[in-house]
C-alpha cells in the first residue's frame, strides 16, 4: 500500500463562520440554556465540529451515509468507518462569531490487524483558525470489513477508581438526531435503526463517539472552572441509545483524567484533558 496513492499528504481547505445560532442549538441538544452564548464568547470545547464541514451533495454519499472515499480520504478496501479517538491542542481563543478556516491533511494510512481482523488506520490533521486562536486536531479513523454476525461485547467492568466528578446522561434518539444534524454527520448508525441493526450488526442506534468526547470535555471545563489547553480521547467500545452513560473525572494537578462508562459499568471512552 503506497502512501501517496492512498492519499497521504492530500490537503483540503474550508472556510466558515462560528455561527451563534449553531452554538445555541448545540447547547439545546445538550439540554442546556440555549441563550447562554453570545457573539464574542469563547467557543465551548469541541463545538468547532459543527463548522467547516464537508458539504457533500447527496449523490456523493455512500450507502452508510458518509461521503464516498477517494476524493480527500483515500479509497480503501474496507467500507465500515469508525472514529477511534483524537488529540487536540487549543492555542489562544476561538470565539463565537469568528471567521474560521480549516486546513486538513491526511497524515498517515496504516494497515493493521485488530481483534476483529484486518483494518486500516487513517490519521487526519485539522487546523482550525479563528481571529485570535487556533485548534490543532488529529483524528484517528478506522476502516474495517463489514461484520457478518451481530456484535457481542465482552462482559467486563472498568477498574474501580475514586473519581472527583460523576454525572450521568441518557442519550435518546432525538439527541442523537440533533447531534448528527448539527455536525452534518449522515452516518446511518446514529439515526437509522434498521440499518444499524441489519447492516452494521449493532443492537441499536449508536451514540456518536464525538458526542461522548464533547460531554467529557464539557464535564472537565464545568467542574474544574478552567478552559482546556489539550484533550486526548480514545473510544474503547460503542454505546447505544436510551442507555445511561456515567461521565466521571478527577483533577490531577493541571490535568484531568476522564472516562465514560456504559450501562454495564464497562469503560467506553477514556480521555485526558490539560487545563489552562
Amino acid at each position: 500500500m503506497k502512501g501517496e496513492t492512498q492519499g497521504v499528504g492530500r490537503t483540503e481547505e474550508v472556510v466558515d463562520r462560528a455561527s451563534a445560532a449553531l452554538a445555541s442549538a448545540m447547547l439545546a441538544t445538550l439540554d442546556r440554556d440555549p441563550s447562554a452564548l453570545a457573539e464574542g464568547d469563547p467557543l465551548p470545547p469541541l463545538f468547532h465540529w459543527m463548522y467547516c464541514r464537508e458539504l457533500a451533495p447527496g449523490s456523493q454519499l455512500d450507502v452508510d451515509g458518509h461521503q464516498k472515499r477517494g476524493d480527500f480520504l483515500p479509497a480503501l478496501p474496507f467500507s465500515r468507518r469508525m472514529w477511534a479517538g483524537g488529540r487536540l491542542k487549543f492555542d489562544g481563543t476561538v470565539r463565537v462569531g469568528d471567521g474560521l478556516r480549516r486546513r486538513s491533511t491526511v497524515v498517515s494510512v496504516t494497515p493493521k490487524t485488530g481483534r476483529s481482523g484486518p483494518l486500516v488506520l487513517v490519521t487526519v490533521e485539522h487546523r482550525i483558525s479563528g481571529n485570535d486562536g487556533e485548534i490543532v486536531e488529529e483524528q484517528d479513523l478506522v476502516f474495517l470489513e463489514r461484520p457478518t454476525e451481530p456484535l457481542v461485547l465482552p462482559d467486563v467492568s472498568a477498574p474501580k477508581e475514586e473519581m472527583e466528578w460523576s454525572e450521568s446522561v441518557t442519550p435518546n434518539a432525538a439527541m442523537l438526531f440533533r447531534f448528527s444534524a448539527l455536525t452534518f454527520n449522515a452516518h446511518r448508525i446514529h439515526y437509522d435503526r434498521d440499518y444499524a441493526r441489519d447492516t452494521e450488526m449493532y443492537p441499536d442506534l449508536v451514540v456518536h463517539g464525538p458526542l461522548t468526547a464533547l460531554l467529557l470535555a464539557d464535564l472537565a471545563v464545568r467542574r474544574s472552572g478552567r478552559p482546556l489547553r489539550t484533550l486526548t480521547f480514545r473510544a474503547r467500545r460503542p454505546m447505544f441509545v436510551d442507555r445511561t452513560i456515567a461521565l466521571e473525572g478527577k483533577r490531577d494537578g493541571d490535568s484531568a483524567d476522564l472516562r465514560a462508562l456504559d450501562e454495564t459499568g464497562a469503560l467506553a471512552m477514556s480521555a485526558r484533558a490539560g487545563l489552562a
